[in-house]
């Protein structure tokens, strides 16, 4: 993994949103491509930062997804990659955290992810 420039991390944001605009998790189709894209992303990066209820969906199912007999070898790799990397979740009302590699802050965004992002390591994800 290439590390950052001595001016700090970045901070990439990723989200799956329709041609149209449209950004919602249940209108867009999770293909392997979809997957692969997302797996190739987060081997760029030492963490990924959430919010609660972004956090709360995904932690719902990708612990477990590699034991899912319907899943697709994507799929699986992107469940292995994203279980084993640092997941980071913003909330003043989440009182645990449950994933694996999972730590929960509830100080000031601003400050933490400032923080986060002068630190040399690679790049974070949100």
């Amino acid at each position: 993994m290439s590390k950052s420039s001595p001016a700090g991390r970045k901070l990439i944001w990723a989200i799956n949103i329709t041609i149209d605009g449209f950004a919602d998790h249940t209108a867009v189709i999770a293909d392997d491509e979809l997957h692969d894209f997302y797996t190739d992303l987060l081997s760029n990066v030492d963490a990924v930062l959430f919010g609660r209820k972004t956090y709360q969906l995904l932690e719902s199912y990708w612990p477990i997804a590699p034991e899912d007999s319907k899943g697709t070898k994507s799929m699986i790799k992107f469940a292995n990659t994203i279980n084993d990397i640092l997941k980071i979740v913003f909330s003043k009302t989440l009182n645990k955290v449950f994933w694996n590699n999972t730590t929960l802050i509830k100080e000031d965004i601003t400050d933490e992810v400032l923080k986060m992002k002068r630190q040399p390591e690679n790049n974070l994800s949100i």
